[in-house]
């Protein structure tokens, strides 16, 4: 698709959603069970209730495979319109390939873009305003934006912490593009602190771990 030149940048509009979540629930009742804590003390801290988790066989593909299909549906669009495909996931199933390879290879998205993006709580964020200003360069009509992750093959269930906060689930966005200019991102800003990494980290190896002792244990 070439760019278009010398035309104000068209609107972006979101086109359709979707959601996949896990079908097995665990309440704070039946983490009170686990660990030292309690559905007061987690309610009053977090809002959190419940949360669900995958099953030993279901991966963030999975997940974000029926997410997006639901978004399509939504959309009343077929898969081979996707221009691209963004998939937020902190917990991939591999480096290479990209997860979001592997969903636009399944759902039939043809050769469109695909890549995984790495950006923790605010990678859906990120994955939003990318895909906003993408469609508004002109060179792009769909894209799907994907917030998927297993974070319960992760975390540590026996740190009352941390257990509390995490669970399974994806939800898919398809933006596309819109004649209409007023339409679109208001307003977008994407920064970073990585000053502060050791407040919440998820470490490969025991070299990566804080130097502090005192610091946070991470996930």
């Amino acid at each position: 698709m070439s760019p278009t030149t010398g035309a104000a940048s068209p609107g972006v509009r979101l086109a359709g959603t979707g959601i996949s979540l896990p079908q097995r629930v665990v309440t704070n009742a039946d983490l009170a069970r686990m660990v030292d804590t309690s559905d007061q003390w987690i309610g009053q801290r977090t809002g959190i209730r419940s949360r669900r988790l995958v099953d030993a066989d279901t991966t963030v593909r999975h997940l974000a495979l029926g997410s997006l299909r639901a978004a399509l549906q939504d959309a009343e669009m077929e898969a081979d319109e996707l221009d691209f495909l963004m998939l937020a996931t902190l917990t991939p199933e591999m480096c290479c390939p990209s997860t979001a390879a592997r969903v636009a290879g399944e759902i039939g998205a043809g050769s469109a873009g695909a890549m995984d993006l790495s950006a923790a709580c605010s990678g859906f964020v990120y994955g939003i305003n990318l895909a906003a200003s993408l469609i508004g360069t002109g060179q792009y009509r769909n894209i799907a934006v994907i917030g998927a992750e297993v974070l319960s093959g992760i975390v540590d269930w026996t740190d009352r912490r941390t257990c509390v906060l995490f669970g399974d689930g994806a939800g898919a966005a398809i933006f596309s593009t819109c004649p209409r200019q007023d339409r679109g991102c208001l307003h977008q800003t994407m920064s970073s602190d990585g000053t502060s990494w050791n407040m919440l980290y998820c470490p490969r190896t025991e070299a990566d771990l804080p130097s502090d002792p005192s610091a946070f244990t991470g996930v």
